[in-house]
């Protein structure tokens, strides 16, 4: 066989599923290798959305697509063009996989089981004729004069193996060593930092209220612009939810700066300023003065945080409205509006762990994910510097880069 006949993907992901996938159908000539270091394959796919995957977003356009990446907004406006959320859920329903969409917009299987999604890619992969090799590592590649790749596989599949053209979708890595060898073919790679992350607040004042959720409060960073609405959820260690993740994702680098010590301050009642508020408080006490003021939670807040917030304005259980001093109205006021949580440090969100940085995009051609640096070398999904929040954003990106560069490797001409 001619060796420019041979290509082979490195990561058993999404991104690298999707991406031999495309170029084993659209060009059947080729032998199509998918190498896998570990003997787990789709790993992420399997546990993403509490184990349904959360496949895409309902977006009908490119443009409102970038809104939800930190990383890579820019960049991504032309591959989704190519290929979008509308043609990630064509791609499964042919393929007898049918998606639903739920109120916030995220896209699940109908069948609520992210093992629909890992058999739909495994069953297009063994059809287009795609070679797995499992608990097999890529020890050393090397770029050959007249084009192509020499790969030194160890593990099961021992063997040196000749590419012609060869697809990295490794994902991302937690350290900036850990992309050593990409450097090494010739990349630049932005430092990897933690993405999505939820905040560890050890002296937290609200932390006997874990499980208590809010669907609407505004987490901030005091002294910074990084700020996000959208619910909020306080748990043992201190404060989660989409809200608090999504901020993460937004602040990736400044907060890694921060050391992840900072002050986050939450409103939860985002749609109020101190004025409007105030005018509120003050209506209400008119008509509603012998009301208890602990015992009788506004603005449709948790009995148990509206609790907490009062005994934090210093408000005992015996005070009515028409009683309380204007100090501890202040403070209640404060709270509602600024609750100050002392961060120290972070927790991975086990469902959406995501890394900022990696190849940087100025070195790859978006239109096929090759390398600008190295002919017939091509990326794809989280080992690019593009992430994105919630909601199956990071999903959407790495469905986009595999199938483009899929489709390149495909229609590139052997010989």
């Amino acid at each position: 066989m001619n060796d420019n006949e041979v290509v082979a993907i490195l990561g058993g992901g999404a991104a690298g599923f999707f991406g031999a996938i495309a170029c084993a159908e659209a060009n059947p000539r080729l032998t199509v290798y998918l190498i896998e270091k570990t003997g787990k394959l789709l790993s992420k796919v399997r546990i993403s959305g509490g184990g349904r995957c959360n496949v895409t977003h309902a977006a009908d356009t490119p443009a409102q697509l970038v809104q939800h990446y930190p990383r890579g907004a820019k960049q991504l406006k032309e591959p989704f063009k190519q290929f979008g959320a509308v043609d990630t859920v064509r791609w499964f329903e042919r393929r007898g996989v049918r998606l639903k969409t739920e109120a916030d917009g995220r896209m699940f299987p109908v069948t609520d089981s992210s093992e629909t999604i890992a058999q739909a890619l495994l069953t297009a992969a063994d059809k287009a004729g795609v070679r797995i090799l499992t608990y097999t590592a890529a020890e050393h590649i090397t770029t050959l004069p007249a084009g192509g790749f020499r790969l030194h596989l160890t593990g099961t599949h021992a063997q040196e193996l000749v590419v012609a053209r060869l697809l990295i979708a490794t994902g991302g890595a937690p350290k900036a060593a850990q992309y050593d060898w990409l450097r090494a073919l010739g990349h630049t790679i932005a430092e990897p930092v933690p993405s999505l992350f939820t905040f560890n607040v050890p002296e937290s004042p609200l932390r006997e209220l874990p499980g208590v959720s809010v669907p609407h409060a505004r987490v901030r960073i005091a002294g910074e612009k990084l700020e996000y609405e959208g619910p909020i959820l306080v748990t043992h260690w201190g404060v989660s939810g989409p809200a608090v993740l999504k901020l993460s994702a937004w602040g990736a680098r400044r907060l890694h700066e921060l050391a992840h010590r900072h002050t986050a301050l939450v409103s939860w009642l985002p749609t109020h300023t101190e004025d409007s508020l105030r005018q509120w408080l003050l209506e209400f006490r008119g008509q509603h003065g012998k009301k208890l003021v602990a015992s009788n939670p506004l603005f449709g807040l948790p009995q148990r945080l509206w609790r907490t917030l009062t005994e934090q304005a210093g408000i005992s259980t015996e005070v009515k409205w028409n009683e309380l001093p204007v100090k501890s109205q202040n403070r209640l006021i404060e709270g509602l509006l600024r609750t100050a949580l002392p961060v120290q440090g972070k927790t991975t969100y086990k469902d959406e762990f995501v890394t900022c940085g990696g190849v940087v995009l100025g070195e790859v051609d978006m239109k096929t994910m090759q390398s600008r640096r190295v002919p017939g070398l091509y990326f794809a999904g989280e080992v690019l510097d593009i992430d994105g929040i919630t909601g199956g954003f990071n999903f959407q990106a790495a469905w986009t880069t595999g199938y483009l560069a899929g489709r390149a490797m495909a229609a590139t001409p052997a010989g």
